[in-house]
């Protein structure tokens, strides 16, 4: 055992008892916010209903009460978990300044550092409390500019996201993907099923860019490619969206994969295009024609939804005279080649560990950008 003069010095050079003592008192707000004893009883309630044989007749809402179940012991386990481990960390910089043990005190500062990170991710989950933040989300991604390479960085951005979703627990549906014929994907759209994805991922909706050495080109040469993100608020029954079948045209073809091989031998993927504003939906993940009709009228809802959102919010930003921004334009860089860099053109988030990103490691730029957007709002842009 290595020993060293007491050093009771953290990360940042301040007193360590004096970071844990602010860390605690942010959990603390962090805690009232989140308003833990309404989670509980919550938690009580959803184990009687999740106890009940018949809440299994429907399939949804069993599913349903289940992944809230789980959610909300998850919010409760990580809050406990982190507070027991701030009271832990006190005990253990008193360890290393007793015993004068610099691996004790090295670990100590490591918890410190860790535990920081942590009380800043659930600092920023409260600031999701948007209407429509709590919800599931819906998730687009379209091939742009780019030809070939913007396909396959279309598809290596639907890895991303659903990496970033399995990291987390949160389970995941892709209800259509469209191949292009060479590589990649022309298109896709996936939801991510957890509470408080949309408000944790509304953020990445716009223009991701990527610049590398197209694999594609046989003289080696740089290739700039963009694909469209949309993230959209999945629909609810108390959503009041009218859809006039009228306005709709309805194509059936046959599912495919990459390639062209056929995934089914009948008719079952389903085409819906909405006359007036143009909006185009597709599912093919289902056997059955009805199941795919139903899951595509689902997402045109949740598509028309945050247009009808978005439209309200540009008449009421008219009538105070405010200047409407756009978070639908290019927002994150992401260079491969000449060096290696991430980084998010809004909030200046930047990494050059572009591997663990493209690995779905975004929780960084994701916390970054909830911040932005949040301070926009609060500025009233």
């Amino acid at each position: 055992m290595r020993r060293v003069r007491p050093r009771l010095v953290g990360v940042a050079d301040l007193d360590p008892v004096e970071q844990i003592k602010e860390l605690s008192s942010t959990l603390a707000s962090v805690e009232s916010v989140l308003d833990l004893d309404a989670k509980r009883t919550e938690i009580e309630q959803l184990r009687e209903q999740s106890a009940d044989p018949e809440l299994w007749n429907d399939q949804d809402n069993a599913q349903k009460v289940t992944r809230r179940l789980s959610f909300l012991e998850s919010e409760i386990n990580k809050v406990e978990g982190i507070r027991q481990r701030l009271d832990d960390l006190g005990v253990l910089f008193e360890l290393a300044a007793a015993e004068d043990d610099a691996d004790t005190l090295a670990e100590a500062e490591n918890e410190l550092e860790s535990l920081r990170k942590d009380v800043g991710e659930l600092e920023v989950r409260t600031l999701l409390s948007g209407p429509y933040d709590e919800r599931e989300a819906l998730v687009s991604i379209n091939a742009q500019a780019g030809g070939v390479d913007a396909a396959d960085w279309a598809q290596m951005l639907q890895r991303m996201y659903l990496r970033w979703a399995e990291r987390r627990g949160y389970p995941t549906e892709v209800y259509e993907t469209s191949y292009a014929e060479e590589a990649g994907i022309k298109s896709t759209t996936f939801t991510v099923k957890a509470p408080f994805a949309y408000g944790t991922l509304r953020g990445e909706h716009g223009t991701h860019r990527l610049v590398r050495i197209s694999p594609f080109d046989n003289q080696s040469r740089r290739q700039t490619s963009f694909a469209g993100v949309d993230v959209v608020p999945v629909v609810e029954q108390s959503d009041h969206i009218d859809i006039d079948e009228g306005e709709l045209r309805i194509d059936v073809y046959r599912s495919s994969g990459p390639g062209g091989q056929g995934v089914n031998t009948t008719d079952s993927a389903v085409r819906i295009t909405h006359l007036p504003s143009g909006i185009v939906v597709s599912c093919q993940n289902e056997r059955s024609q009805l199941q795919n009709r139903a899951t595509a009228m689902s997402v045109l809802q949740a598509k028309l939804l945050e247009r009808k959102r978005q439209e309200e919010k540009a008449e009421l930003a008219e009538l105070r005279g405010d200047s409407v921004s756009s978070w639908g334009t290019q927002m994150r860089n992401y260079v491969l080649q000449p060096y290696q860099s991430v980084k998010d053109v809004r909030t200046g988030a930047e990494t050059g560990n572009t591997g663990a990103v493209l690995d779905g490691e975004i929780d960084e730029f994701i916390d970054a950008e909830i911040r932005w957007m949040r301070s926009r709002e609060r500025d009233g842009d």
